[in-house]
């Protein structure tokens, strides 16, 4: 490399602004979408460089490229090598000889947006930016995590002030001089996940990391067959490999908080989604194997924080992996499997899920592990469409009737829950009654005098359950798929008309518009209903 990070013996008359990298593997005939995406990018061929590294591919894939370096002389680079287990050592061949000020890394079987490219290199120049994320979104199923994107554009985040610990895949750009300054690269002895320690390290030597989310930058495939890398790992070779990624975020990342962020991504997806149905078909050596791995990180990494902030059906099998014996830890994936978080017992304004060996004295696994409250509430408190009517009230009144079903057991249970239904500035207080079933049907009655007394608006309202339970709060919008039972209402207080109606918006939230009917108002209508008679 020379002083200006350009390998040597290259042109620096012209340096492109971008080499896109493509490690290929037999990813045809995915691979021809793939390099069509990248050579039609509105930025122009003479702007990037295409290094693509066929990494013994069995499958057309090798003579595929070649013919795409025929037809992009000076843009398309190949490279021939013999199968090296991951894309990591391709990954890293095609580094040694980039030349482009940025670098971005591709799936063989991905494609990008049409402006993907000059988009992402005019916001990192515009910014001075040294990684640039731009939106991903799955296409043939795949889903793709959208928490760092949600917020919208955002110019400068991080690993504690976004959701970039659950972003940690290498499909950014980066600047060159910025790997090159700090040597970073792909450990190649990584058969899964080799990407993440990459990313990590460049995260946290970036001087500013951008996030673009106003355009589909990128689509990630779900392949339709079994031969990606993560079909051919073995349980335990994850295992193996996330500890590499655990230690390397242990290691580089200063900051405690955002390591706390990182290591619990780590523990929740790439070791929690392992203790499920795979692991139960394994054979049992194998399973001895997880468990020990998963034990050694857990006890290295799985902080009594972390622990609690983990959702209820990855804490209670990591912890039984870390304590309890493989019988344990089969029988905990077994009941997830079988009956996912239930059944679900209150106590004194907590939810336990009942997973084997909660309150069990021959096992003493504490309670906190089996307690789901806070998720239990998101999750669960309504699990079904709300029924909405015009009817009647306990005292006779007019009254919006909304009844729906919680799963929520205790709301039954007198005072073991404050709860109320607001629309806008008005509560009531549900009625809640016991389904025979460990739920509880919830029936709401809004009298049409109070919806439209105070200060009338024409928006919908949107009506919102809450509660208060042992000192924490939570609440949720009630959801229907159907208020045909409650339209175009005409209701009198004293000398004045209001029509009243239920509607949903898009996420079918119920919502209640009040207009107050005024003379003029009733003799426009009435002047319109004539004249389309006509």
């Amino acid at each position: 490399m020379d002083i200006d990070g350009h390998p040597r013996g290259a042109d620096p008359a012209h340096v492109p602004d971008v080499t896109v990298v493509v490690a290929v593997y037999n990813t045809m005939p995915y691979l021809v979408g793939c390099l069509e995406s990248v050579l039609g990018q509105t930025i122009g061929v003479d702007r990037l460089e295409l290094i693509a590294v066929d990494d013994g591919s069995t499958d057309d894939g090798g003579a595929e490229l070649d013919r795409w370096a025929e037809r992009y002389p000076g843009t398309v680079k190949v490279l021939h090598q013999a199968n090296s287990g991951g894309p990591a050592g391709p990954s890293n061949r095609a580094l040694e000889v980039a030349t482009g000020r940025y670098v971005f890394f591709l799936g063989a079987d991905d494609t990008l947006g049409l402006e993907a490219l000059e988009r992402l290199v005019a916001t990192a120049d515009e910014l001075d930016a040294d990684i640039v994320l731009g939106r991903l979104v799955g296409t043939g199923g795949r889903v793709v995590n959208q928490a760092v994107y949600q917020p919208g554009n955002r110019d400068d985040i991080n690993l504690v002030n976004s959701a970039l610990p659950w972003a940690l895949s290498n499909t950014k750009l980066f600047r060159r001089s910025m790997l090159e300054q700090h040597g970073i690269r792909y450990p190649e002895d990584l058969r899964s996940g080799s990407d993440q320690p990459f990313t990590i390290r460049a995260v946290v030597a970036a001087r500013r990391i951008a996030v673009r989310s106003d355009y589909e930058f990128y689509y990630a495939a779900r392949r339709g067959d079994s031969s990606n890398i993560t079909y051919r790992t073995s349980l335990s070779g994850f295992v193996r490999d996330t500890a590499v990624i655990m230690d390397t975020a242990a290691d580089v990342i200063s900051d405690p908080v955002a390591r706390m962020k990182v290591l619990r991504r780590h523990f929740t997806w790439e070791l929690g989604k392992l203790l499920g149905a795979r692991f139960l078909a394994a054979d049992r050596e194998e399973q001895r194997r997880v468990q020990e791995g998963v034990r050694k990180l857990a006890e290295a990494y799985l902080t009594d924080e972390i622990r609690a902030s983990l959702d209820v059906q990855r804490r209670v099998p990591l912890s039984v992996a870390q304590f309890g014996t493989l019988d344990d830890l089969i029988a905990v994936a077994q009941h997830h499997v079988d009956h996912g978080l239930s059944p679900v017992e209150y106590d004194k304004g907590r939810y336990y899920v009942a997973f084997p060996g909660f309150r069990d004295p021959s096992r003493g696994f504490p309670d906190e592990w089996f307690d789901g409250t806070a998720q239990l509430r998101k999750k669960a408190h309504q699990d079904r469409p709300a029924e909405v009517r015009w009817g009647r009230s306990a005292d006779g009144r007019r009254a919006l009737l909304v009844k729906w079903h919680s799963a929520l057991t205790d709301l039954g249970q007198a005072g073991a829950s404050a709860v109320r239904v607001a629309l806008g500035s008005r509560t009531a207080l549900p009625a809640a009654e016991d389904d025979g079933h460990g739920g509880v049907h919830l029936n709401a009655a809004l009298p049409l005098d109070e919806l439209v007394t105070g200060k009338v608006v024409k928006r919908a309202r949107k009506l919102r359950f809450s509660g208060d339970s042992n000192g924490d709060s939570y609440g949720y919008d009630v959801t229907a798929t159907d208020v045909s039972g409650a339209q175009r209402h005409l209701h009198r207080i004293g000398g004045r008309l209001y029509l009243i109606s239920a509607a949903l918006d898009k996420s079918g939230r119920i919502g209640v518009v009040a207009q107050p009917l005024t003379p003029r108002r009733i003799v426009g209508r009435i002047l319109r209903k004539l004249r389309g008679r006509r």
